[in-house]
């Protein structure tokens, strides 16, 4: 049986389907049942009912426009694969008998597709496109649970919360940026919970792993064309350089040892480089030229708690770039100053901040954001202020 899987191979479902539908009754309205939810049902209904939802209710429904889901679509990286999920996950057997949802890190319903018998069940549920599938909106269910949990989750009838959702099963996996480990969104399969196969599960992983790799291919055959676009640039230009991508993913580096990103670029704005000090980048076609703008090469930061606001101060020559920054980003990095140069990992940073190393794809991901503002200030593996960075902490 996988790891998340809410039936084993064999398991008679409509009698299983009864004994979790008196066992969501019985303990639900305050009673005892013989049986106790599986632990990750368990969690999910405890955050239900610290939110007050109530099983009998239904959450509400309120799908964004048709307008702000093509938006969506066209933000997300996933668009670059849902061919490849719908490749992966429709051409199988029983794929007239499920639905494909795939939503984005919001719990958003992007996309939606699978038997028309199906897609009615759904919309009766108000499981449609642009509708928002989290816990705190429509009780426990597999994407919302999976966004919550950061995990796989398979749930089956009378363990969704909600009464309504009962008579479905639902399976999804959460997909990450393989660059970042930043959740992008989540792949759902569901159907009528009769219809149950025990090997959705692995259909599901595999199909997230594919989307995965494909997205690697993706952003590198993107940053090659930037670097084939820029080579008459890089030719005729002196002094160090880079060329990113607008989330300041490196294509090109001259005369500088910059190893993958820096913070991502705007327009007139500074931003501080370890081996550059303070540049100002260039707009240039799929991404952006950065130079140094003075001959300071070191960066100094100043991390400012003494505020009501964390601010981080850079300094390079006689420029100063000042971002603001939120608690969790300012605790990171005055862990990371503390770690010193033999740096830290994602575990034990974990341990740091929640205390259990249970927690690496949240700090992972954490530490994507903060390098999405500071950039090259931060390296990786093990993660460390960068050598040509003087960072001081004022508490």
């Amino acid at each position: 049986m996988n790891s998340f899987s809410a039936v084993a191979p064999g398991t008679d479902l409509p009698r299983h389907a009864r004994d979790l539908r008196r066992m969501h009754d019985l303990l639900l309205s305050g009673g005892r049942a013989p049986a106790l939810p599986r632990p990750v049902v368990a969690r999910s209904w405890q955050r239900m009912l610290a939110l007050g939802l109530n099983p009998t209710g239904a959450g509400a429904r309120d799908p964004l426009g048709r307008d702000e889901v093509e938006r969506r679509r066209r933000a997300t990286p996933l668009r670059w694969v849902i061919d490849d999920l719908r490749l992966a996950l429709t051409s199988v057997a029983d794929a007239s008998r499920f639905l494909l949802v795939v939503t984005d890190a919001d719990g958003i319903i992007l996309w939606r597709e699978g038997a028309s018998t199906v897609r009615l069940q759904a919309d009766r549920l108000g499981f449609g496109e642009g509708a928002l599938w989290t816990e705190g909106q429509v009780g426990t269910n597999a994407i919302g649970t999976a966004i919550a949990e950061q995990a796989p989750v398979q749930l089956f009838s009378a363990e969704h919360f909600e009464e309504q959702q009962h008579p479905w099963y639902c399976t999804a996996a959460p997909l990450h940026d393989p660059r970042t480990g930043e959740l992008l969104g989540v792949v759902d399969v569901s159907g009528p919970a009769l219809t149950l196969h025990p090997a959705i599960t692995a259909l599901v992983e595999t199909a997230v792993r594919l989307a995965e790799a494909r997205l690697s291919q993706v952003h590198t055959h993107q940053l090659e064309r930037l670097r084939r676009s820029v080579e008459h640039v890089v030719a005729s230009s002196n002094g160090p350089l880079l060329v990113v991508d607008p989330d300041g993913w490196v294509a090109v580096r001259s005369g500088i040892a910059v190893r993958d990103r820096i913070a991502a670029p705007r327009p007139d704005t500074s931003l501080a480089v370890p081996g550059m000090g303070l540049c100002l980048p260039e707009p240039i076609d799929g991404g952006w030229l950065v130079r140094p703008a003075t001959a300071d090469r070191r960066v100094r930061g100043r991390l400012d708690l003494t505020g009501g606001e964390p601010v981080l101060e850079v300094t390079s020559a006689d420029s100063t770039l000042r971002r603001p920054l939120s608690a969790r980003h300012a605790e990171l990095l005055v862990r990371l100053a503390d770690a010193g140069p033999a740096g830290t990992s994602a575990a034990a940073l974990s341990r740091a901040l929640f205390g259990d190393s249970g927690h690496e794809v949240t700090v992972r991901a954490e530490i994507s954001r903060l390098r999405r503002q500071v950039g090259a200030l931060l390296t990786t593996s093990p993660y460390r202020i960068a050598d040509e960075v003087d960072l001081v902490v004022v508490r």
